[in-house]
């Protein structure tokens, strides 16, 4: 009998590092509470390493048993849900992601966030969306993963809008809350089916009785209609097309939130639910070749947007909804292990991504327009390096992370669709465009913000300094740190060991997205299209912001509308506002106002004031002074209590 690991310390340890900075952390020190917020997330990374050490004994897939939760009915109808945790090799990578980057960034955010106000309130809520993101991956049914998929939901929020005093941050948390409801209320309508067909939301239960049933080849039936609720649920914490708006406006947030939640560990939860969920979209193609639709036009759209954008963490926040994308369309082609192996370096190089544009912003006084940056890599030598790993990486160049699990997809994305391909090889090329264009722009030529880096302290409490500095060490380790990963990351893929390892979770759908593997000049071939894309948009991008800076702006104006269009994002946000918020908003107040506060609040408190005063008006004529009067109310009076004795005496 394999003896317990006490998997419960890992998200238990994040949870109580946030309730004692949350209750007490305003009596510490700065050094107490990023010593208590250090000591429970890396708690947490030690312990899933302990995990990963004993994984090799284990019987999978390894259940541990919490305690009881719900029970409702009797006999074999009886609906059963309880606190365990399920533990196997997709489990395994999600832990050892979430807590190890996750840790990562804890340390970086000391640096960072050292001169904020409300220090301990960050680290509670940082520690707190740990302790949720660890009970969703580790969660042994979909009930218990709904709990971690609110609470990250929640957690974001509360990061997003930290700095609550700011409009823009204030209506970003609000907007990443509501717009994540939606996608929620598709997944909740999921539940609702498995538990009302299979009786349970235990992953064993519900995969075993799923798996006994037949593919559903041609038309919709159960579970086509489950996938496709379950796609809605990761659209939405996945930042898909159409609810993907909410995650550009969350860069307000604080970078570090930007690294952790939009890049390593909140937005991938869609993708690992997707992939958790094969054995239904298995047999659900359909739903399946949605996925790969939504996944495929996702990343070209969002890559096409941060072509035009001045903002450093917008751009990386279109490049991280076009990146998920690839996750997407990589489970859609049931190539799930690729997904995986690319949300796992994704994790490595777009959290340095993140966690270098912070290094950035800090060394120049706050600012993020990039317009006012340029020729920073005499001036921050170590985050210069770093970030040009890390654009190395998302490029897809050899032999970097990004390139052995982008390309991978790209194989199975040929295999399944050559159109799923040819569109996944543009956005690879747009992405390569997009990523140097900010590498030079930022790093290369003549430096542009001595007006605005040198006079004043930001809204984010960086102040400037004069010259463009280097970050502390405090936050340039962790970058060195993630370079690495970013560099080797992707080596574990080699020879297809990374798919084998996952091969017991996905079988057959892990292994091939066709009926017939690639030739091997084929996959060459497919390799070099992909890395020539990669090049095209490096020469391009160094011919426009490093040779002929003055081209951006004659092609922008000789595009026109089409460059507006571009800059503005396709107009999808104030698109939704006038369908949808405008509308919603208006109706929701007049109901609210005039319904409810006037109609039912209101006249609950003035109606019953009016009431009295009838009353009192009517029964102050009793009073009236007159002998006769009074002698006419006491005969009525006595009328009416001698027929009520009658009446009485006849019963």
């Amino acid at each position: 009998m394999t003896p317990s690991l006490h998997l419960w310390l890992i998200p238990a340890l994040p949870l109580l590092g946030a309730a004692i900075n949350g209750f007490f952390g305003r009596r510490f020190s700065r050094q107490a509470v990023s010593a208590v917020a250090l000591t429970f997330a890396g708690g947490a990374f030690l312990m899933a390493l302990y995990v990963a050490a004993r994984f090799s004994s284990l019987e999978l897939p390894y259940t541990e048993f919490l305690a009881h939760w719900i029970r409702s009915g009797s006999g074999p109808h009886m609906f059963v849900a309880n606190f365990e945790f399920y533990l196997d090799q997709l489990t395994l990578v999600m832990l050892l992601v979430v807590t190890g980057v996750g840790f990562l960034i804890h340390i970086y955010s000391v640096g960072y966030m050292w001169e904020e106000g409300g220090f301990y309130r960050f680290f509670s809520y940082l520690n707190l969306f740990m302790f949720f993101m660890l009970t969703l991956v580790l969660a042994g049914n979909y009930l218990q993963m709904f709990i971690g998929w609110e609470g990250v939901g929640l957690a974001s929020y509360l990061l997003i809008g930290f700095w609550f005093t700011k409009d823009s941050a204030a209506s970003a948390g609000k907007k990443a809350f509501i717009v994540n409801r939606i996608g929620d209320f598709g997944f909740l309508i999921a539940l609702f089916l498995l538990i009302k067909h299979f009786g349970s939301l235990n992953f064993g239960q519900v995969f075993a009785s799923v798996s006994q049933l037949p593919g559903e080849i041609a038309g919709y039936g159960l579970l086509t209609s489950i996938g496709l609720l379950l796609m809605v649920g990761a659209a939405g914490k996945s930042a898909q097309i159409p609810l993907y708006v909410w995650l550009p406006d969350a860069m307000e947030g604080p970078t570090p939130v930007s690294a952790l939640i939009h890049a390593a560990t909140m937005v991938t939860a869609g993708v690992y639910m997707v992939a958790r969920s094969h054995v239904i979209f298995d047999r659900a193609p359909n739903a399946l070749t949605v996925v790969a639709i939504i996944g495929t036009l996702t990343a070209l759209f969002a890559a096409t947007i941060g072509i035009a954008q001045t903002d450093i963490k917008k751009v990386l926040a279109y490049s991280t909804v076009s990146q998920l994308g690839y996750m997407f369309m990589a489970c859609g082609v049931a190539a799930y292990s690729a997904g995986i192996f690319h949300l796992m370096t994704h994790a490595f190089f777009k959290g340095l991504l993140f966690l270098g544009a912070g290094s950035v912003i800090h060394a120049v006084g706050g600012e993020q327009d990039m317009r006012k940056m340029g020729g920073l890599r005499q001036y921050i030598p170590i985050t210069f390096i770093t970030m040009s790993v890390a654009t190395l990486a998302i490029a897809g160049i050899w032999p970097f992370a990004g390139f052995f699990s982008k390309d991978e997809i790209l194989a199975r994305a040929y295999q399944a669709n050559p159109a799923y391909w040819f569109i996944g090889v543009t956005t690879a090329f747009i992405t390569s465009f997009y990523m140097f264009r900010l590498w030079f722009m930022t790093f290369w030529g003549d430096y542009r913000g001595r007006d605005t880096a040198g006079g004043h302290a930001d809204s984010h409490g960086h102040g400037g300094h004069g010259d463009p500095h280097e970050s502390p060490m405090v936050m340039l380790v962790p970058l060195m740190i993630l370079a690495v990963l970013s560099f080797v990351g992707g080596w574990v893929g080699i020879g297809g060991r990374f798919e084998q390892f996952l091969a017991p979770v996905f079988g057959e759908g892990a292994s091939t997205a066709a009926t017939e593997a690639l030739s091997h000049g084929t996959e060459i071939a497919l390799i070099a299209i992909s890395l020539g894309a990669a090049g095209m948009g490096w020469y391009l991008a160094y011919l426009l912001y490093l040779k002929r800076t003055d081209l951006p702006q004659k092609i922008a104006d000789m595009l026109g509308g089409l460059y507006e269009t571009v800059v503005h994002k396709y107009y999808i946000d104030e698109i939704y506002a006038t369908l949808f918020v405008k509308p919603l908003v208006d109706g929701s107040t007049r109901i609210l106002w005039h319904g409810v506060d006037q109609g039912v609040i209101d006249a609950a408190v003035n109606d019953t004031a009016e009431g009295a005063r009838h009353v009192s008006d009517a029964a102050r004529h009793m009073q009236s002074g007159n002998l006769r009067s009074y002698a006419g109310w006491v005969a009525a009076g006595s009328a009416i209590v001698i027929a009520y004795m009658i009446w009485m005496g006849v019963r």
